[in-house]
Formats: structure tokens, C-alpha cells, sequence
């Protein structure tokens, strides 16, 4: 609601969005994107070899974590957590989804760490080190094994490691910062400025990574943006939804100083571009998304599209009752 009342307004004045949030510092917004991981570290760095050189990425992300090598004799330490999956529900407590880090007691070894560290390695020899390459995904460790597989992944020089633990851990967080020359790096799950304020005053993270829909909108997201630089933390911007959202993410971003990379989460869906009508195609140029001078977000919705490619068994903006009795994804955190 609130990305569309932007929108509106900007419309209704004639003006872009990012116009309205005081001008724009940038005319292009640096896009990141990861890929589908593989077990195999070969097949994974040729994705993301694929991902720079067919699609133009300048900033690339990859995930990587214990589920790679659950499957891995001497790899990890209570592992047998990681197959409880028939125990649980995926979204109940209790589950290893729905457990918080320091409280799996899962541990990697010193042979875990160093297969992880080959696939990094498999992806740097494929991409090389111009290009920044960021990680996410490693898995419910805890905050040793965080720092002890951050020690590890140093010679890499990864643009930042995500979301290590909650977010919400903040003298943890502190714990892993100061003991690595790393970038560390949270903020997905987080609503509103206040939490991330906490974040950036105990210099618990290095940088900020808000999520523009769930942080509280485009203006709240430029809040955030505008404190972190008050304080020289810069801003990454994570996301993963439609195109009109994203077209509000690339305004927040243009007018935010601070920013660093927006996340492109939608690189294999050839329709999702399709969706929208009002600007240049492709939206990824090369690494970068064109920053709109038409009113508002600069971009229409195409019905159509939409209708064509949603889940049959629903409508398009009815009511959902189901979700009244479903257990729904509870988590605040990543």
C-alpha cells in the first residue's frame, strides 16, 4: 500500500518517486544476484561464471552452507538434526527450520570448513576478484562456528557474509564483527528503523541489508538508509517479488546515498519482466537498472500477465480463508 500511494502521488505531481524523496544521486542502480547452488563446486562456480558473463552481473552473491555437506562423514558435528525432517513439519517448532542458531548445537569441523571453502574457491577461480562476491545461506550454526568459518573464508575477500545468526542477537553479531576482517551483514527481516538502529549504534554489523517490504516501505527504507550513512555503514538492499516492487527499491535506492547493490532475485523468470509496461527492456541492463524520470514509479501493471501466470486455484485479489486454520511460516528471522 504504501509503495503505491507513492506512486499515486508521484503522478499526481508529475514527478518521479525519487524525486519526492529529495533527488536522486545515481542514474543507474547496481543490481546482485546469486544462483541455484550444486553440490558439485564446479557446476556451481560455472553458474555463477554464467551469471557474469550471460547476464552482465558486475556484484554476484552465493549461497552455500551445511546442508552441502550434511551427507559428508566427519563434516559436522550433531548433523543427524539436519535429518529430522520426517519428525516435523517443516514450519513447526521444533523443527530444525524453526530452531535459532545457537540452539542446534550443530558444529563444523575442520574438514567441513575446508570443503566449504572449495566451493568459494571454485567460484572465485571461475569469476575472479574484480568482481565483489557476497554469501548467504551457511546454515543454524553457532556463533564459533560462524567466526571459525569466517577466519576461514578470509582470503576470499567476500563482499559481506549474511545473516549469520538472527538478527536480533545483537551482542552476537557485535561478537562476530570484531573478530572478523570480513564484512558482516543483516537486516531482511527487520521492521521499521529502530532495530536497525540498535544494529548501527552498537556497531554490531558493518553493513545494513533491509528488505524494502518488510522494513516498512519506501520511506521508512530510506530512513534507515540515511542513519546507517550518518554513521559511514553502508546499505545493501535485499529483494525477491515483482517488478513494481523492484521499480520501488531502484527509487529508495537512487536517492539513498549510502547504497550499495539491490538484489536481483528473479534472473530465470522469462516472464516476470512482462509483467509491467513504462520502461526500458531488459529491466537488468547489464548489471544495472535504468533509474525512471517518468511520474510515480515509472512503470504500469499488466493485468493479464499477472492473471496468466498465477496459481490456478486462486483468484486474483480474492480472499484466502485457508490461511485462517494453515499454519503459516512464523519466523522472523533468516
Amino acid at each position: 500500500m504504501e509503495m503505491a500511494l507513492w506512486d499515486l502521488a508521484g503522478k499526481a505531481y508529475d514527478i518521479p518517486v525519487y524525486q519526492l524523496l529529495g533527488g536522486k544521486h545515481r542514474d543507474q542502480v547496481r543490481l546482485y544476484a546469486d544462483t541455484t547452488a550444486s553440490v558439485v563446486p564446479e557446476v556451481y562456480a560455472e553458474r555463477m561464471k554464467a551469471r557474469k558473463e550471460e547476464k552482465g552481473f558486475t556484484f554476484l552473491k552465493m549461497d552455500f552452507g551445511i546442508w552441502m555437506i550434511k551427507d559428508i562423514p566427519g563434516a559436522l558435528v550433531n548433523a543427524e538434526l539436519l535429518e529430522e525432517e520426517g519428525r516435523n513439519r517443516e514450519n513447526t517448532p521444533g523443527h530444525y527450520n524453526q530452531t535459532e542458531h545457537p540452539f542446534t548445537r550443530i558444529q563444523i569441523t575442520d574438514k567441513g570448513i575446508e570443503i566449504l571453502c572449495e566451493y568459494v574457491a571454485a567460484v572465485r577461480d571461475a569469476i575472479g576478484y574484480e568482481t565483489p562476491l557476497a554469501s548467504d545461506h551457511y546454515g543454524h550454526i553457532d556463533v564459533n562456528s560462524c567466526i571459525r568459518l569466517g577466519h576461514a573464508l578470509e582470503p576470499y575477500r567476500l563482499a559481506w557474509l549474511e545473516d549469520m545468526v538472527p538478527w536480533y542477537y545483537t551482542d552476537k553479531w557485535r561478537q562476530i564483527t570484531l573478530a572478523l576482517n570480513t564484512p558482516t551483514l543483516t537486516g531482511e527481516d527487520i521492521y521499521l528503523k529502530e532495530e536497525f538502529i540498535k544494529l548501527i549504534d552498537t556497531k554490531a554489523v558493518d553493513m545494513v541489508h533491509p528488505d524494502l517490504a518488510t522494513a516498512g516501505g519506501i520511506l521508512e527504507t530510506k530512513k534507515i538508509g540515511d542513519y546507517a550513512e550518518e554513521q559511514g555503514i553502508p546499505m545493501a538492499m535485499h529483494f525477491a517479488g515483482s517488478p513494481v516492487s523492484f521499480m520501488a527499491n531502484v527509487h529508495c535506492a537512487a536517492a539513498t546515498r549510502n547504497f550499495v547493490a539491490l538484489e536481483h532475485h528473479s534472473v530465470d523468470v522469462e516472464w516476470w519482466e512482462d509483467m509491467v509496461t513504462g520502461i526500458g527492456k531488459p529491466i537488468n541492463d547489464r548489471g544495472y537498472a535504468v533509474v525512471p524520470d517518468s511520474p510515480g514509479l515509472g512503470v504500469e501493471l499488466v493485468e493479464d500477465v499477472v492473471r496468466e501466470h498465477m496459481d490456478q486455484e486462486t483468484g486474483y485479489f480474492e480472499p484466502t480463508p485457508e490461511w485462517d486454520s494453515e499454519r503459516s511460516w512464523d519466523r522472523i528471522w533468516s
